[in-house]
């Protein structure tokens, strides 16, 4: 019987450490082609994600106080990088009371990758072709 729990025991490690090594290594899908870049006709990036990338690249204005602060990435989709390397831009929804949901994720300083999310963080899509 010991030897079943111990088997079961070795079994649940090793497929935790699988997972959490493929969650951590996985890059989100990528938005790739002219619809990504700034200023682009864009069927994967709604305008004013490309609105939002302007901005970014240019230093402002934003909207929102929030624009710019730490993205702690507790979701653990992004690749893991130190506190700090990711920044959250608001983009701007049609008819939302609040800041709805759809994000830009910046990593680096000054940024070198993007991220998009219009689901408030349960999916992102890395955006090719972005303003480094």
């Amino acid at each position: 019987m010991w030897r079943f729990v111990l088997l079961a025991a070795v079994a649940v490690v090793a497929a935790n450490g699988w997972w959490a090594h493929e969650r951590g290594t996985r890059e989100p899908a990528a938005l790739e082609g002219p619809s990504a870049r700034p200023g682009a006709e864009s069927p994967g990036l709604p305008p004013e994600a490309i609105a939002t990338l302007q901005a970014i690249t240019h230093g402002g204005p934003f909207a929102y106080d929030r624009d710019g602060t730490v993205f702690q990435n507790r979701e653990g989709l992004l690749p893991q990088r130190p506190r700090g390397y990711y920044r959250e831009y608001t983009v701007e929804t049609a008819g939302s009371r609040d800041r709805g949901a759809r994000r830009i994720v910046a990593g680096g300083d000054p940024p070198e990758v993007y991220y998009y999310t219009d689901d408030h963080y349960r999916s992102f899509r890395r955006i090719e072709g972005a303003p480094p």
